[in-house]
């Protein structure tokens, strides 16, 4: 039977049974999301051929050049310029790659006469350039300054010319009732906010130090659970930073026995300052005096290169409407390889770089458009720190404040397993082969509202657990947070970890193919409804409670 004809059966059953409810000018599109085809995107992408595509190596490259032909083919107009000014399916993202020189970094403490010297693995740090940092210690508390919430670790605080000493996570993320969104973490938990935070106050350099009541694992001891480290031991990862990266200072992971030390000349223990500050909500920051601190970080190797965000548009046929925006997203590199070992990444993320791309196709294939437009984006270095969604959200390509919504695809192809990831953190469910996490709730319940109203068409089990856990970062952890540090309605769309994250083992065979394609379906017809609905979803700033409300 002819590729045309087998569509076109196809179409037909979906407009006969699941998806009767769609609209009739739905079904195009629907039709272009199809199984054999995400079978052999994928198969293509995840293939010994491109190398476990590692940011700024070729099979990368080719993976790039791959969905900017598909976009092509499909009919998306290109959305951005390259430097001649000409349109362009590519977004230049330029990027410093470096190799930090482990047994050169080290922390040092100046304290009544005495010198303590730390390495790995008590410190860790990385920093695209040398630094050499000297200067007086502060303990600034959780690092938080959040007016709205009535909370603000800085208050009264001089930090200027000064290295902070911060407590990771936030305050009483084990309480339902916490300010701090309840048990689910807010944009004030990540690391990155807390460097910016302290850099705007005058700070010279962050130590993050773990929480002491040890609600969730250490960075370090998520660092052993993630396959790659050990794994390309013997070749380790470069790191990769933006060229314009706004974070100016350096910061490093410290144990806690080395916080235990650093904080010793407050009168207490870090475990009685985090109790203090999680009682009433009041800062405990304090200069910690006699001593200075000597922080030493230094690369082996350091290059510039450019990498890049893939865009196409399918341009909203309503020109009042037109000029706002849905994106849909994921990312195209993976870990690469080391010896004879690739990373293939089927899951993390051929899966929703294909996505992507399969969404595109139906979108422009349909002969009907949605109101507003369509910006298709498969990022750049995400596992190198989100570093392509990071560039796009300064730099973007069209107004983030008309972005009305962001539906990102990280890891869609397969049945949620317990794993190293998730053990003794979070329960799992027993079946979770019908099974998607949508993650973002919090700052945007009409967009959850939004598509589980689609998903009556579609009878996918829609999970939130993430929204309400604090051990994994997973809320920070894709390329949609960065959008939401913009007050974007953007959530990440997530089948969840299995044994094979970020190991050799994510292969292609080994995708949920049937329930890819469910997921498509519902993400086609959501971000359908987000670019046609008069109301888009309302992006809620602050989704915390002010004490006393």
């Amino acid at each position: 039977m002819s590729r045309t004809l087998l569509a076109a059966v196809f179409a037909t059953t979906l407009s006969a049974t699941a998806f009767a409810g769609a609209a009739s000018q739905q079904q195009a599109g629907l039709a272009q999301i199809r199984e054999t085809d995400l079978r052999a995107d994928i198969g293509f992408l995840a293939s010994d051929a491109l190398e476990g595509r590692l940011s700024l190596q070729p099979g990368d490259d080719a993976a790039v050049q791959w969905i900017a032909s598909e976009f092509a083919k499909a009919g998306l107009k290109p959305a951005a310029t390259d430097a001649d000014g000409k349109p362009s399916y590519l977004q230049a993202v330029p990027l410093i790659e470096y190799r930090p020189d482990a047994k050169a970094t080290r922390l040092t403490m100046k304290r009544n006469g005495k010198v303590v010297e730390w390495k790995d693995p008590d410190v860790a740090g990385s920093f695209p350039e040398d630094r050499d940092v000297d200067a007086p210690l502060v303990f600034a508390g959780y690092g938080i300054t959040a007016p709205e919430l009535g909370y603000d670790d800085y208050a009264g605080l001089d930090v200027k010319g000064k290295i902070v000493v911060v407590f990771d996570h936030e305050p009483q993320e084990k309480n339902a009732n916490s300010v701090f969104n309840g048990t689910g973490n807010t944009r004030y938990a990540t690391s990155y906010v807390k460097i910016l935070n302290a850099q705007e106050h005058g700070a010279v350099a962050v130590l993050l130090a773990p929480e002491p009541s040890h609600n969730h694992p250490s960075a370090q001891e998520i660092r052993t659970r993630i396959g790659h480290h050990a794994e390309h031991a013997a070749n380790p990862i470069p790191a990769q930073a933006l060229a314009d990266n706004p974070v100016h200072i350096p910061a490093m992971v410290i144990s806690s026995a080395v916080s235990e030390q650093l904080l010793g000349t407050s009168g207490e223990t870090p475990m009685a300052l985090q109790g203090a500050i999680d009682k009433d909500l009041k800062p405990h920051s304090e200069a910690l005096q006699d001593g200075t601190i000597s922080l030493h970080l230094h690369n082996s190797s350091r290059r510039e290169a450019t990498t890049w965000n893939v865009v196409g548009l399918v341009e909203g046929s309503d020109p009042k409407l037109a000029p706002e925006t849905i994106i849909i997203s994921g990312h195209h590199d993976h870990d690469g390889q080391s010896g004879d070992k690739i990373w293939h990444g089927a899951d993390d993320n051929a899966s929703g770089t294909v996505g992507v791309v399969t969404l595109a196709r139906a979108f422009a294939a349909n002969p009907a458009k949605p109101k507003r437009s369509i910006l298709f984006a498969v990022f750049a270095a995400e596992e190198r720190g989100l570093l392509g969604a990071y560039y796009m959200a300064v730099h973007p390509l069209r107004p983030l404040d008309t972005t009305r919504a962001m539906i990102n695809f990280d890891m869609i192809g397969r049945d949620e397993k317990p794993s190293q990831q998730t053990d003794g953190l979070i329960d799992v469910p027993a079946d979770t082969s019908n099974r998607l996490n949508l993650i973002g709730a919090a700052y945007s319940p009409d967009y959850q509202h939004t598509v589980a109203k689609q998903n009556e068409q579609v009878g996918l089990v829609l999970d939130d657990r993430f929204d309400h856990e604090y051990a994994l970062n997973v809320f920070f952890r894709s390329d949609q947070f960065p959008f939401v540090l913009h007050n974007v309605p953007a959530f990440w769309w997530f089948t969840g970890f299995h044994p094979d994250y970020h190991h050799p083992s994510d292969t292609a065979e080994k995708i949920d193919y049937p329930k890819m394609a469910k997921i498509l379906k519902l993400a086609y017809l959501s971000a359908w409804q987000f670019a046609d609905e008069s109301t888009p979803p309302r992006f809620i700033s602050h989704p915390g409670r002010a004490p006393g409300r």
